[in-house]
């Protein structure tokens, strides 16, 4: 898989639109960071992983309000081919406060804010809202 990020963001996507209750992704350590921190934002109702294989595969419980998804939005900032490294004073704000962006930075990854408050500035992966 060329781009692992990419498929995680679209396999939350492509389960939110579709109104599933779950979603299954193979796990890395990135991805279960990526999921610590949504679930941490109140973005995901919960989460566990399934070690089944080498890697084992995390289990994704997506949280709705009514009959829509608390995920509006998911949008993969750095690329493979374009990497978008910013310093703590030019991180964005997403949704004008609303949203978060997902940094990873020296000290492992971490929202806007939380980036901001402790001036590190590094990768920026997604947008989420």
């Amino acid at each position: 898989m060329p781009d692992p990020v990419s498929d995680y963001l679209t396999r939350i996507r492509n389960a939110a639109q579709a109104q599933h209750k779950r979603v299954d992704i193979p796990a890395s350590n990135l991805l279960r960071e990526l999921t610590k921190l949504l679930h941490e934002q109140k973005y995901i109702a919960r989460f566990s992983e399934i070690p089944h294989s080498v890697q084992g595969t995390l289990r994704i419980y997506l949280k709705y309000q009514g009959d829509e998804s608390v995920i509006r939005s998911l949008v993969r900032v750095s690329k493979p081919g374009r990497r978008v490294y910013l310093g703590h004073d030019k991180l964005p704000r997403v949704f004008d406060g609303l949203g978060i962006a997902i940094i990873s930075t020296p000290k492992g990854l971490m929202t806007d804010k939380d980036a901001r408050r402790q001036k590190l500035g590094g990768e920026v992966l997604c947008y989420v809202w």
